[in-house]
Formats: C-alpha cells, sequence, structure tokens
C-alpha cells in the first residue's frame, strides 16, 4: 500500500514537471504550414458567428476543403484570441497545442492506471517523454492533437462506462460525452467513437453472456438508453462551431466523413527515395511510415504485450485490452483497405499513437512483474534507458525539430535525407525568418526588400512593412522577382538533396536538424534570369537569349533557366543549342518533366518518334499526372498501337475525368474505326471549359 503511495506521489510528480518542459519547449516552436491555413479559417469562422451567419466565408472553400473540418480547437483558441486581444496569435496557439497534447498524455496514463497500476501510468510518462515526432506535434499540431486527446478520452471513458454494471457514474458520462462531441467537432472521422460505442456494448455483453451464463436485461437497456442520450447529444454539440455542419447537421456532418475518408486534394511526397503522388502511395505507407519514425523502445513495448497478452489477462481485462487493440488497429486496416489518400508520413493518424503507447507501457509492467530477480528488474530498467538514447540524443540536439525523428531502421534523420520526407510542415522556415530580419538588420539594408518563401512567411514579417513576402515554388524561382528566397526541404528532388544540389551556391544561411539541411535563406546575385523570362514571354526572344547568357554565368544550378534559355533559342533557330541546353538542365535533374516534355515535343516535331516515346515516357515516370505526355504518345501510337494508345488516355481520363485534350485524342482514336463512338466523346468534350 505504501509502495502505490509512493508512486501516486511520484506519478503526480512527473505529470507536473513533463507539463512545465513542455510548455518550456513550445515556446520556441516553429510555425507549420498547416497552422496558417486553419488559423485563417478560424478566423472566417469567428466572423461568421460575429455577422451572425452574413460573412460566408467559412462556408467557401473550393481549394483547402476546410468546410468540411470541424477544427472546433482551432476555432476556440481563435475567439481566445479575440475576445482577450492576444497579438502574438501563434505563441498562444502553441502553447494551447502543448496543453492538448500534455491532456493527451495524463489521460492515456490515467486509463493505464486503471488497467493495471501506478506503474504503468508512469511508463506511459517515460514512453511519451521519448517520443520525438509525438512531441513535435505537440508543440504547434492544433488539428491532429486535439484529435488524438477526443480519441483516446473517449475510447477510455466508453470502457469505464461499459464496466460500471448499473452503476452508472454521471462524471463518466459526462466526460464520455464531451469528448466524442469534441472528437467529431475535430474532424468528421471522430463519428468512429460512436461506432465504437455501440460496437463494443454488443461485443462486451455477448462476452458476457457467454463466459457468466446469463443476462441481465435491465442493465442493458439502461446501458441503451444512456448510449443513445449519449450519440444525440454529444452530435448536437459537435456542431456548435461548425458552421458547414449547423446547414445540415446529419447531411453535411456524414458528407464531410466521405470526404475526409477519400480527401480530394493529392500530394507530391518522397516515399522510399523516389516523388509520388499520395493518391498512389504503397498500401504499406502507412505501416512503414509509423516503422521507422516510432522509437525502438516503444515497438519493443509492444512486442512484449503481443506475447503477454494471453497469458497475463484475466477475462474481463483481456477484453478491456481487446477494444483498446481494436482502436489501435481498425483505422489502420480501413485504410489500408480503402486505399486512402495518404500523406504527410502519418501524422494523420497521431490519434492511434496513444493507444500504441498505453499497449506499450503494459507490455513493458508485465515483462517487469514476470521477472523474479531483482537484478533482471533492473536490467529490464538498463534496457529502456539504452533503447532510449536514441531519441533521447535526437531531441537534444533538435529542440526544434523533434518531428523530423527517424528511428535506427532508416539510419535516423541522416538516412531518411532524400529518400523519406523530412521538414513536410516547413517549421523550420521559421528560424530561417528570424534570421533574415536579424541579416538585414546587421547589414543595415534598407528600401522595399522582396522576399520569397515555399510557404507564408508574411505572420513572421508583420512588424517589418518594408519587407514584401509572398509564395513561390522553389524550381520555378528564375520566373519571380525577389531579392531573397526562403526555401524548405520539402519539393525539392530526390536527386538535388542526395547530389548536394540544394541548397543552392547562393545560399546565405542554412537551417540545420541533426546535420542535415531543411533549410536555406538565399540570396540573389543577378535578376537577370527573371528579366530573360519576362523577355521570353512578351515574344522577345533574343533580347531574352542575352538576359540567360548572363544569368548562367551567375547560376547553372536552375534547371528552369536552362528550359527558359532553350525555349528562347528554339524561337529564334537555334535548335542544337537548344537541345543541348535542355540536356545540361537534366544533369541538374534528371526529373525535370517540363524539360523532358519539351525534349519528347523536338523529337516529336522531327518525325524522331521512337525518341519522342521515350521522353514522353520518362515524363510519365517522373510524375504520372502530367496528362499532357499521355496525350502526346497516345497521338503518336495511334497508327502503330492503337490498344496501347487508348489504354493511356484511359489512364488518364481515370485520373482526369475532366482533361479534355485526352477526351478529344480518344475520339480521335474512333473516328474511322467507329464514329459514334468517337462523336459521344467530342459531345463530352464540349461539355468542358
Amino acid at each position: 500500500m505504501m509502495n502505490e503511495i509512493r508512486l501516486k506521489y511520484i506519478f503526480i510528480f512527473s505529470s507536473a514537471f513533463l507539463l512545465v518542459l513542455m510548455l518550456l519547449l513550445s515556446k520556441n516552436a516553429g510555425i507549420t504550414c498547416d497552422e496558417v491555413l486553419h488559423y485563417n479559417h478560424s478566423v472566417s469562422v469567428y466572423n461568421y458567428f460575429e455577422s451572425h451567419g452574413e460573412d460566408q466565408s467559412a462556408l467557401c472553400t473550393p481549394v483547402t476543403n476546410l468546410k468540411y473540418y470541424g477544427q472546433s480547437y482551432d476555432n476556440i483558441v481563435t475567439i481566445l484570441v479575440k475576445w482577450f486581444n492576444i497579438e502574438d496569435v501563434y505563441s498562444f496557439r502553441h502553447l494551447m497545442s502543448t496543453i492538448a497534447g500534455w491532456l493527451v498524455i495524463l489521460i492515456t496514463a490515467l486509463f493505464a492506471i486503471w488497467l493495471a497500476d501506478y506503474k504503468s501510468g508512469i511508463l506511459v510518462l517515460i514512453l511519451f517523454a521519448v517520443s520525438p515526432t509525438f512531441l513535435g506535434h505537440t508543440q504547434n499540431n492544433l488539428k491532429d492533437i486535439p484529435f488524438a486527446l477526443a480519441y483516446i478520452a473517449s475510447t477510455f471513458f466508453t470502457l469505464k462506462f461499459l464496466v460500471s454494471g448499473r452503476k452508472n457514474s454521471y462524471r463518466d458520462i459526462i466526460f464520455l460525452t464531451a469528448s466524442i462531441a469534441f472528437s467529431i467537432s475535430i474532424r468528421a472521422g471522430g463519428l468512429l467513437s460512436i461506432c465504437y460505442l455501440f460496437f463494443f456494448f454488443f461485443i462486451y455483453y455477448l462476452f458476457k453472456f457467454l463466459r457468466e451464463n446469463k443476462i441481465d436485461l435491465i442493465e442493458i437497456r439502461t446501458k441503451f438508453f444512456w448510449i443513445c442520450c449519449i450519440t444525440v447529444i454529444s452530435w448536437f454539440l459537435s456542431i456548435l462551431l461548425w458552421p458547414y455542419a449547423l446547414q445540415g447537421p446529419v447531411k453535411n456532418v456524414i458528407e464531410s466523413y466521405r470526404v475526409m475518408a477519400h480527401f480530394p486534394s493529392t500530394f507530391r511526397q518522397i516515399f522510399e527515395g523516389k516523388v509520388e503522388w499520395s493518391d498512389f502511395m504503397p498500401w504499406y505507407y502507412l505501416p512503414k511510415s509509423m516503422a521507422i519514425t516510432i522509437p525502438i523502445v516503444v515497438m519493443t513495448g509492444l512486442a512484449l504485450f503481443s506475447i503477454f497478452y494471453r497469458s497475463k489477462f484475466n477475462s474481463e481485462k483481456s477484453i478491456l485490452y481487446g477494444f483498446a487493440i481494436f482502436t489501435v488497429l481498425f483505422p489502420l486496416v480501413f485504410v489500408v483497405y480503402e486505399k486512402s489518400n495518404l500523406y504527410s508520413s502519418w501524422r494523420q493518424f497521431l490519434f492511434i499513437y496513444p493507444g500504441i503507447v498505453l499497449l506499450a507501457s503494459t507490455g513493458y509492467h508485465h515483462f517487469y512483474e514476470y521477472l523474479k530477480s531483482k537484478y533482471l528488474k533492473w536490467g529490464m530498467v538498463a534496457l529502456i534507458g539504452v533503447l532510449s538514447f536514441h531519441p533521447l540524443k535526437f531531441m537534444l540536439n533538435n529542440p526544434k525539430f523533434y518531428y523530423l525523428y527517424y528511428n535506427q531502421l532508416v539510419g535516423g534523420l541522416r538516412g531518411a535525407y532524400s529518400n523519406y520526407e523530412t521538414d513536410y510542415y516547413y517549421v523550420s522556415q521559421t528560424d530561417a525568418s528570424k534570421w533574415l530580419i536579424d541579416y538585414l538588420k546587421h547589414k543595415n539594408i534598407s528600401g522595399k526588400i522582396k522576399v520569397k518563401a515555399t510557404f507564408s512567411a508574411e505572420w513572421l514579417f508583420r512588424n517589418h512593412p518594408e519587407i514584401e513576402t509572398s509564395y513561390f515554388r522553389y524550381e520555378e524561382r528564375s520566373q519571380s522577382d525577389w531579392d531573397y528566397a526562403i526555401t524548405a526541404n520539402r519539393y525539392i528532388s530526390p536527386f538535388q538533396l542526395r547530389n548536394n544540389i540544394w541548397p543552392p551556391e547562393n545560399t546565405i544561411h542554412i537551417v540545420y536538424a541533426d546535420k542535415v539541411p531543411v533549410c536555406a535563406v538565399i540570396e540573389r546575385k543577378s535578376k537577370d534570369d527573371y528579366a530573360g523570362y519576362v523577355a521570353l514571354s512578351e515574344g522577345r526572344s533574343k533580347e531574352a537569349i542575352g538576359f540567360f547568357e548572363k544569368a548562367l554565368r551567375i547560376d547553372d544550378r536552375d534547371e528552369m533557366i536552362f528550359y527558359n534559355f532553350a525555349a528562347a533559342l528554339y524561337n529564334d533557330g537555334q535548335y542544337q543549342k537548344a537541345d543541348s541546353l535542355l540536356k545540361r538542365g537534366l544533369e541538374i535533374n534528371p526529373d525535370f518533366e517540363p524539360i523532358l516534355m519539351y525534349l519528347g515535343n523536338i523529337a516529336r516535331s522531327q518525325n524522331r518518334t521512337d525518341e519522342a516515346i521515350r521522353y514522353y515516357e520518362k515524363v510519365i515516370e517522373a510524375d504520372r499526372k502530367y496528362f499532357e505526355a499521355y496525350v502526346g504518345m497516345s497521338e503518336l501510337l495511334i497508327d502503330k498501337d492503337l490498344i496501347r494508345a487508348r489504354k493511356l488516355l484511359t489512364t488518364c481520363l481515370n485520373m482526369n475525368p475532366h482533361y479534355k485534350p485526352a477526351i478529344i485524342a480518344l475520339a480521335d482514336t474512333y473516328r474511322n474505326s467507329n464514329p459514334d463512338i468517337a462523336k459521344k466523346y467530342d459531345e463530352l468534350a464540349n461539355t468542358i471549359n
């Protein structure tokens, strides 16, 4: 008894210490790309309610699809920002995100204590404390972390509700209702919590009947009544801060779930050393992303849990742990089966990590109880310490970039660099922006300064009106007017990352994480590349050639300069030199689609059909959604391989049913053989603007 009381105080002290530590670390957290989008949307939501529904901007989100997110936690934080006139918006957001993250850890630990004892709860705290990916997201992720809180809380209180028998705790019912409402209000996927409630109710009482060979109908009726009340009340509460759901409390919530299950926006990302679209990732993308970023110490605990699961639990505990396992595995199996659109590693599945830690801590707990010798017990403690060394070392060396952690299975962050996404959240742009502000001040550079960034940096430069910030794509940097650029390493070719082509030579500052470059501040040495692009766009090819010649003397590692220079030369009739420049551009980036496509078009215009087809094939291999290449190749194949031509166009239209050139090209394949089918495709093409 005394030992349990001592462990209780250790748990309380450790929880409080972890909160303080997390709050201190969050003070230096960077701003993520999602934060900017969700904060702006939360302002639109605030304006919707403040204007009593007259401001409809929160309901019009054709690009971001944010109307389908309840994002209640974002909305609550913004309401506090507005009510209390908080100026440093993102610092306050990071504070609130950290509090939500700490509550995730606390609820998971209390869950472990309820299932086992305080030792298990303390193990939960330890395993979370050495989980860099999760802790990194607690600093600035107001969408996935609060959802993780709602998910683990609803699981915890669902199980407490089920085992309470006839003695229903009103406190637990209130917490269960609130947690389910909270989960739905953040993401429509929170509807799973209601499904779990009904499903677990059915399984629990079936299990109880099979075990005891009797059934308490009064208890079941009472429980079912409460479940129905919880469902209705939580659904009502979940839509209160969600404008789109308020327009259709049932229809729009279900529609939001449907959209979120198959998110319409797709992104290119690096996986296993290649760039691929998020909706074409291999089935194992999610489990592998988790396996290479979750610390080995946590995975070892899971392995121990699987060993002791059947032998160490009584029948009631067994089913409770079975429910916990289900809440972890079901979402994983579902998205793999559904071939869902997945991106940004496993960020969207942080909500199952508390369950993973719960099971891992239980594994260590029962392994500790299994060992009889105190020396072996200390050996297990030492094992946890040794396995924790790798993530702890990373966190100590990279306090601002926890979420970039990769474990030993891929050689850490350095091994993952160029093979997997690293700073997909653009967190490093915050440090880079602060450095650039100090640099300009130190150099006493005045006047209007144009800064481009690979994601919005407007907030970071808000106190510097002389600095104009805007977005650009790194590969198109020569086609924009700027003085300085801030570029994170997302959307950079793996070839360029591997061969140190990025960061470019005119970089004046690099932000590193574990000795890996994650962001670069670039100073423009000349604007001849931009002047050449403007001249080319205006049809002044000879002038453009002069500008590009000067630009290449300063920067010969920008593939877009080679592309535009070649276009100017081709317009001027210098075909051979243009061809040579395009091939030099491929030395910088062998998968640069515009150059590959241009070379294919040149070969086609010169009747070098086989060569043109090879280039088009390379384009599609580099980017399966470069639809122009499908049309170009199909037109070359119509006479020699009609079936392949149609197959190419069908593949293209399966990805983009409204791509008009492909519809017209498909009609062309039927003009002679079946005019009626050709006419139908022509009619379809005419319906598309």
